[in-house]
């Protein structure tokens, strides 16, 4: 299968030493991306089963994986840690994302030509076997596709309103913010914001 979790030799030598770490912590790697630059940026994304994240939880990741880090040295330069949630528009990197976004507003993209094109947006259906389902507007028909998740090079959420509410709710639910704070972001999803 694809490995979006991981996609370069660095990273995956990276992911290797850091899931049992994060797993061990109750946590789920989401993305490990080495960045280049003058002093590279090594971003780690994680979540919780339920696919939350806090502040804290991140500090935590951040700490443990520090310390595996300096053991085993994987990065000869100096570096920056960063350990973040996946985000509301977030990457989708495992096969059970698609399932969990199903009905969402999805871009894909394909390492080589299918059917012509490599970029592919509509709404998530899920998966069958080891197929991603995307359903699409081809020449103005809806139609759903199957695409083997070993095609697949990039993969995320599109923002939307209904995408930015869902998640918010679902943050509500689990009393991560108040109603207060629900009902503000809410209005302003609406366009209901006084001006």
């Amino acid at each position: 299968m694809a490995d979006m979790m991981a996609k370069a030799a660095m990273d995956r030598r990276i992911a290797e030493i850091i899931q049992p770490v994060i797993e061990g912590l109750g946590f789920e790697l989401v993305r490990v991306r080495l960045q280049g630059g003058n002093t590279p940026l090594l971003q780690i994304m994680a979540q919780k089963p339920d696919g939350t994240i806090e502040v804290d939880n991140c500090a935590e990741i951040s700490n443990a994986i520090s310390a595996v880090m300096d053991v085993e040295d994987p990065i000869i330069d100096a570096y920056t840690l960063e350990v973040s949630s996946p985000g509301i528009d977030r990457p989708l990197t495992r096969l059970k994302d698609f399932d969990q976004w199903d009905g969402y507003h999805a871009k894909l993209e394909t390492e080589e030509l299918i059917d012509g094109r490599r970029r592919f947006k509509g709404d998530l259906r899920g998966t069958e076997g080891d197929e991603v389902l995307i359903e699409m507007d081809l020449d103005g028909v809806p139609a759903t596709i199957g695409l083997k998740f070993d095609w697949l090079s990039d993969a995320k959420l599109v923002l939307t309103d209904d995408l930015i509410r869902d998640v918010l709710k679902g943050r509500k639910d689990a009393g991560q913010i108040d109603e207060t704070q629900f009902d503000e972001v809410e209005q302003i999803v609406d366009g209901q914001e006084d001006t």
